[in-house]
């Protein structure tokens, strides 16, 4: 069930989904970025992960790149689907190591995944199971496809541009309400 919020926070979480920036979103609202800034992580931090977790289900998992700060300071967004719903059940913003991947393996094997399709990183490798593990042509295309439409549908994630954000709390705030709102 989405987040219910009114008002200005809710015109902030429709602009943030829709590609406007922390400035062009005060330039609309009216607001010093700050208190545009500060509003989306106090959203953010009402946001809880929805409960669509199923049980002994397929799920897919994947990563797309964006820089913080500069662009020598690249991060990685980590997130597990599940292809029928499309609901997005774990995502985690930092650097592409074993333990974040980790925590988005353990709570598909908590669920009791069924099967768990990635592309061929190594890692997943070590962390899944090898009768649960996929890696199937075009197994993943579903989770490349909601890659394209973030990438699209937050202009800090475009590639190739001037926009990214100067921080990863930030960051994790705005993917966090673009998913779960």
């Amino acid at each position: 069930m989405p987040l219910q919020v009114s008002g200005r926070s809710h015109r902030i979480t429709q602009l943030v989904k829709e590609s406007c920036g922390i400035r062009s979103i005060a330039r609309i609202l009216s607001l010093l970025p700050s208190t545009v800034i500060r509003r989306i992580l106090k959203i953010a931090g009402t946001v809880k992960r929805p409960s669509t977790l199923l049980f002994g289900q397929t799920y897919l998992v994947d990563e797309l790149f964006t820089y913080v700060g500069n662009k020598t300071n690249r991060i990685c967004i980590a997130y597990s689907l599940h292809p029928k719903t499309g609901a997005v059940i774990d995502i985690v913003v930092g650097r592409r190591t074993k333990s974040n991947l980790k925590r988005i393996i353990l709570t598909l094997l908590l669920s009791d995944a069924n099967q768990i399709i990635t592309d061929k990183l190594n890692s997943y490798k070590e962390l899944i199971p090898k009768k649960m593990h996929s890696t199937k042509n075009r197994g993943i295309n579903h989770i490349e496809r909601q890659n394209l439409n973030l990438r699209t549908h937050l202009k800090r994630l475009n590639r190739r541009t001037i926009c990214y954000s100067k921080s990863a709390v930030v960051l994790f705030a705005v993917v966090k309400i673009y998913f779960w709102t």
